[in-house]
């Protein structure tokens, strides 16, 4: 059965890391059985009234795990690895929702709801009153991201996956084939919506993070030149912060 863990609020303003990576670390302690299908960073609304470290990001990993018996187990050893792993005066939340879980619908309301407002601790609990629902520090204001991280998940059209296979070792350069063979589609935005062959290369820019569209991971590509498209995404830096400040 798959399970979405969701994972918000583990890191400050001092962090070496975010919850992104500490989910990412996660994976490395489930056991060898289950299957971590990926890990998606889920964009929160941003405004002044929701404290947050950086950009009010959530994550959630979707795990395969043949056996239901073993959740309990994995969901101790999650909470371990949140409380080993987050930074002091952190608010850490864990949300664990099954894919039979009755209340689906409403979970992915409110990740939706989390994506334009500000919402409460009690609004969490309410949309994931069937589900496992956690704080593990300070106000536990965690859970309501951690929630929303789910929910968005859920809804298969949302989020970047920080996590799918070996997205770190892809080379420069790649043919659309190969995405395809790993498990991400290569979907053009330009205007008259080529569809690339599978043949065609595709310049990643040294960063492959695909989004979840159709409950799938899909690059987001552009013409490049004949038979070339490029990634429309690139990692930040430091300068682009800056400007996204400014």
């Amino acid at each position: 059965m798959k399970v979405y863990f969701g994972f918000d609020d583990t890191d400050n303003d001092d962090s070496l890391y975010g919850t992104g990576k500490l989910v990412r670390w996660f994976k490395n302690k489930v056991p060898d059985e289950c299957e971590c299908l990926g890990v998606l960073r889920q964009q929160l609304f941003v405004c002044d009234a929701i404290p947050y470290t950086s950009h009010n990001s959530a994550a959630c990993m979707i795990l395969n795990i043949p056996d239901p018996s073993l959740l309990d187990k994995i969901i101790e050893d999650a909470i371990a690895h949140i409380k080993h792993n987050s930074a002091l005066g952190s608010d850490p939340g864990l949300c664990v929702v099954t894919e039979f879980n009755p209340s689906l619908d409403g979970i992915v309301e409110y990740g939706r709801f989390c994506t334009h407002f500000v919402s409460t601790q009690k609004q969490a609990l309410n949309a994931a009153r069937n589900a496992h629902l956690s704080g593990h520090g300070g106000t536990n204001d965690g859970i309501i991201g951690a929630t929303a991280a789910v929910g968005l998940t859920l809804s298969g059209w949302s989020g970047r996956f920080v996590e799918f296979g070996n997205l770190r070792d892809w080379p420069e350069q790649t043919t659309v084939a190969e995405l395809k063979n790993s498990g991400i589609e290569a979907l053009s935005i330009d205007r008259d919506a080529k569809i690339p062959a599978s043949d065609d290369i595709i310049n990643t820019n040294g960063w492959l993070r695909p989004r979840l569209i159709g409950n799938r991971p899909v690059l987001f590509v552009k013409p490049q030149g004949q038979s070339v498209w490029e990634n429309i995404d690139r990692k930040r830096t430091k300068k682009d912060f800056f400007v996204d400040a400014g």
